[in-house]
């Protein structure tokens, strides 16, 4: 066993502080190593910074992969309490600030229950930004796409190369377009058929 005392069994080891992939809640990351630490990974969040425990063995590939992994997992937890309106508009509002310098500036940010078939919807002439509540519950990065897909809206109309170009801001759009089709797509899958007796 090494005589340095953060690599004997039981103390964690303090990985590196980096910023988190963008669209992530918190602005630091900290990874701790245990060697008491077999196979679980966890993660939680402390102040700004998210905390990722894995075993000290796993590779730097598998220790990406799980901070990754950990930290959509807290992103879906955090989204399923949901956010009031008013929570929603400042999100849209700090996005905005993030991504398009402030320049969409919506009058209103609000949940409806009436989009069945889109996800959102924005009326330019009014500033409004309605957002479905099937986006309640779905990780952070899905609703903050949407968001700002709504905001791009306020600044270019349609989806010609300028509003796409404004998107390509967002690191995880395709990631969350995918989401979003997997969704659409497992909505429109044939439910399997009844056990017999039900």
């Amino acid at each position: 066993m090494s005589a340095d005392p953060l690599h004997r069994a039981g103390t964690p080891q303090r990985g590196k502080t980096s910023p988190p992939p963008s669209g992530s809640a918190a602005s630091l990351i900290e990874v701790r190593r245990s060697a008491r630490r077999r196979r679980t990974v966890s993660a939680y969040r402390e102040g700004d910074r998210t905390v990722v425990l894995i075993p000290a063995r796993m590779s730097e590939a598998e220790e990406r992969r799980w901070v990754n992994v950990m930290l959509d997992k807290l992103a879906a937890q955090e989204s399923r309490r949901s956010l009031g309106d008013t929570e929603l508009a400042e999100r849209a509002a700090r996005l905005s600030s993030q991504y398009y310098g402030g320049r969409a500036r919506p009058a209103s940010v609000r949940w409806v229950t009436n989009q069945n078939t889109r996800w959102g919807s924005c009326t330019p002439a009014e500033g409004s930004i309605r957002l479905s509540h099937r986006l309640q519950g779905m990780p952070e990065y899905v609703v903050d796409y949407v968001l700002l897909h709504e905001l791009a809206h306020l600044l270019v109309p349609g989806h010609g190369p300028d509003f796409w170009r404004l998107l390509e801001a967002y690191p995880r759009t395709e990631r969350a377009r995918g989401y979003l089709e997997g969704v659409a797509a497992a909505g429109r899958l044939p439910h399997p058929p009844a056990e017999r007796g039900e």
